[in-house]
């Protein structure tokens, strides 16, 4: 958004829907890089489709930003409802204990 301050043009000035560019020949208006255009039948000036444009971008990332605060607490929440079979409780499941009777001995390999 230029608010006609400078030398450059909005794309939405040339390409609005409806608008009609036709260049300007001869015109000593602009330096040698930039050309002189008329711009008409345009059926909204082109500053409304940037600040509507505009709006919508700051929308989209305002909701963007407070989706993704939401979605990082759910995946960062601490869960502690959670209560596995043979966990804190001293009512719950308890599992038997095996008692082994082999001996565990190191295994050497030639190689």
């Amino acid at each position: 958004m230029t608010f006609n301050t400078s030398l450059h043009r909005s794309w939405w000035m040339e390409n609005g829907p409806g608008c009609l560019v036709t260049p300007v020949l001869n015109s000593n208006l602009a330096p040698e890089d930039h050309h002189v255009i008329t711009v008409s039948g345009c059926l909204l000036d082109y500053q409304y489709i940037e600040v509507v444009s505009s709006a919508t971008q700051i929308f989209l990332a305002l909701f963007g930003f407070v989706y993704a605060c939401y979605v990082s607490k759910v995946f960062l929440e601490e869960e502690d409802s959670f209560d596995f079979i043979g966990g804190f409780d001293s009512y719950g499941y308890q599992a038997p204990q095996k008692t082994s009777h082999l001996q565990l001995q190191p295994l050497y390999t030639s190689g």
